[in-house]
């Protein structure tokens, strides 16, 4: 395999955009005053595994429901339009789990780092990428997600809510745009 900087970088991406840690800061932060603390370490390591185990266990799980991989990348890419869509609107597409006591692994972990959107597009990039640059995305992304936890209150005061909702906006546009080409890339297999 040629080692294809450009793939990587757009997986990378793909992901950080859908994990969306910066986004989550505001929603981490409450978190984090009502739950006392947040296990860095913990959340990162469980939020991983669900991610490197969807990377390999997805596609024959896909196989058991009768699914291949372009038919799960196409209705993968309406809810990565869908998220991106909400953070460009501001509108809540997507409802959040109310009951912030359960802990690191609910909600951090599951479903605010890896949920059904971050799980959905791991499996929706299997049909355009190699799994390798997939692995090396979601390993980038960990590191940015466990210094993202560890610096809560420093990125917000950075960032402030100006920022925070600028650069929200903005990977809300990218989401759109990788929702798109994941689609058309995918859709025409629908046609033979």
């Amino acid at each position: 395999m040629n080692f294809q900087l450009d793939e990587l970088l757009t997986v990378t991406f793909t992901l950080f955009a859908v994990i969306d840690i910066v986004g989550s800061i505001p929603l981490l932060i409450s978190l984090k005053e009502k739950m006392g603390g947040i296990r860095s370490l913990q959340a990162t390591f469980v939020s991983g595994g669900l991610m490197i185990l969807f990377l390999f266990a997805g596609k024959p799980f896909l196989k058991i429901l009768g699914l291949d991989v372009r038919s799960f990348a196409v209705g993968g890419s309406v809810v990565i339009f869908l998220l991106g869509l909400e953070m460009v609107l501001g509108h809540e597409i997507f409802k959040g789990d109310a009951n912030a006591k359960s802990g690191t692994v609910v909600p951090i972990a599951f479903p605010i780092i890896a949920g059904s959107g971050t799980l959905t597009t791991i499996m929706s990039l299997k049909a355009n990428y190699d799994e390798t640059y997939i692995l090396m995305g979601i390993l980038i992304n960990l590191i940015i997600v466990y210094i993202g936890l560890k610096s809560l209150a420093m990125i917000k005061k950075v960032l402030g809510d100006a920022g925070l909702l600028a650069v929200r906006k903005f990977f809300g546009v990218i989401l759109l745009a990788i929702a798109v080409k994941i689609f058309s890339t995918n859709i025409a297999a629908f046609g033979k």
